[in-house]
């Protein structure tokens, strides 16, 4: 299976299922614009598509901070029902963790809601370890 990078507006709505099946507040009309405006700041794009659609997505960005040095954060990662089991998850963590190691970033970071119980057995068995906990005050 080929991982692309999402690079333009129809690579984006390829993605737009497995985006939305992650982020359901996401709305397909603004999607591409808040996307490019992601990458602009740094953020790419990945996926495997089957059919001309996107199975599964891991949107990432680098990140230089006190704590953990260069490292690659992933903010989206989200594979369709449908294509779930076929490794396509770990494919894409695999393919991140490895451009981090290649670039010599210490580390790949990412944060999963509490309850994403099966997301959290693939950060795990991929060698993610349950590094802290997150905490945010939402003021919207």
């Amino acid at each position: 299976m080929e991982i692309k990078t999402a690079l333009t507006e129809e690579d984006i709505l390829k993605c737009w299922d497995a985006l939305k099946a992650l982020r359901p507040h996401l709305d397909k009309d603004t999607i591409v614009a808040r996307i490019m405006k992601m990458m602009s700041e740094g953020y790419k794009l990945l996926f495997i598509e089957e059919s001309g659609k996107a199975m599964s997505i891991a949107g990432y960005r680098y990140l230089n901070t006190l704590f953990n040095g260069l490292h690659y954060y992933i903010d989206d990662l989200s594979t369709l029902e449908e294509a779930r089991g076929k490794g396509y998850g770990g494919m894409l963590l695999d393919h991140i963790t490895e451009l981090a190691s290649k670039n010599g970033f210490a580390c790949v970071t990412l944060n999963s809601g509490y309850t994403r119980h099966t997301a959290h057995r693939l950060y795990l068995n991929n060698g993610f370890v349950l590094a802290s906990h997150h905490f945010e005050k939402r003021l919207l």
